[in-house]
């Protein structure tokens, strides 16, 4: 059984953590709020442009070529990943690189899993970074995030990377692996194909056949609105990914600190017995010596 001196350092290194936990988590919820905040007021314009642009696609894809449009045997893939940029925020992580992990083996290239030979990774954030640097698959872009508040030319920049990956036919099709925010208890990692751009099934399903005149002429202004898409799509990612990793660490974080105080709980119980025992040990001692000095 522990001493008196073990159970106190013990609880006195609890307390400490409690402590801890407690502030990360403050912390965390402070941060969350406006992360919310940002991901609610950025969702409408993203879903706006995301149902623009299936409707004017299917409108003129029998006109238009663009090099983000075109459609080819998926033999070499591209995977731009976006994680957290620290720890402490629980399964968020794996979570994610387990979603990673499974476009790796379905990522649509013919034949079944891509292999290293046929990959190339654009990871944002440290966890990514660290978790394929011991792996043998090619990093072609490492991006160091803002985690407080993203912006959106951070998202321009993987973006551009990724546009200039596919229009060089490095890669035949790009995935984007993220985390969407759903709540600060639960959050889905959602892998979603960025390149080339496709229109959305709710689309094709809304029996929308409107006859669109475009103005400018529809080469000019496809050109313009692609690569703008593309930023929305990794923007609208980035800063679900950034609530999300804010929401894992929050929950994280209130469960560490209610396991610290269980752990207190239990501790200091440990502690009044073995006071107890040792009082007790002191009594039986003074009266078996009185016991002895009668006798």
């Amino acid at each position: 059984m522990p001493s008196m001196r073990q159970i106190r350092g013990r609880i006195r290194t609890a307390k400490n953590i409690q402590q801890i936990t407690k502030a990360m988590k403050m912390v965390a919820a402070a941060r969350l709020k406006r992360a919310q905040d940002r991901v609610v007021a950025a969702r409408p314009y993203a879903n706006k442009m995301k149902e623009v642009m299936g409707s004017l696609s299917k409108a003129g894809a029998g006109n238009i070529t663009h090099p983000l449009l075109e459609v080819r045997a998926p033999e070499k893939v591209g995977i731009v990943v976006i994680s957290a940029d620290r720890g402490l925020c629980g399964s968020y992580s794996t979570n994610l690189l387990k979603k990673v992990q499974e476009v790796l083996r379905t990522g649509g290239v013919e034949g079944g899993a891509v292999t290293p030979e046929t990959t190339k990774l654009l990871l944002a954030g440290r966890k990514a970074q660290t978790y394929f640097r011991r792996r043998p698959y090619a990093i072609v872009g490492e991006f160091t995030l803002n985690m407080t508040n993203p912006s959106f030319a951070e998202a321009q920049e993987i973006a551009k990377q990724a546009r200039d990956l596919y229009t060089s036919g490095e890669v035949d099709v790009i995935y984007l692996v993220y985390t969407k925010f759903l709540s600060a208890l639960v959050q889905k990692p959602m892998a979603v194909q960025m390149l080339p751009m496709v229109a959305e099934d709710d689309i094709e399903a809304s029996g929308t056949n409107e006859d669109y005149i475009f103005e400018p002429d529809a080469e000019t202004l496809f050109g313009n609105m692609l690569p703008r898409s593309v930023d929305t799509l990794v923007y609208q990612a980035l800063i679900e990914s950034v609530a999300s990793e804010h929401g894992a660490r929050m929950t994280a974080m209130s469960s560490a600190t209610d396991n610290a105080g269980k752990m207190i709980a239990g501790l200091t119980l440990a502690a009044n017995r073995a006071r107890q025992a040792g009082i007790t040990k002191e009594l039986a001692e003074i009266v078996g010596g009185a016991d002895a000095l009668k006798g």
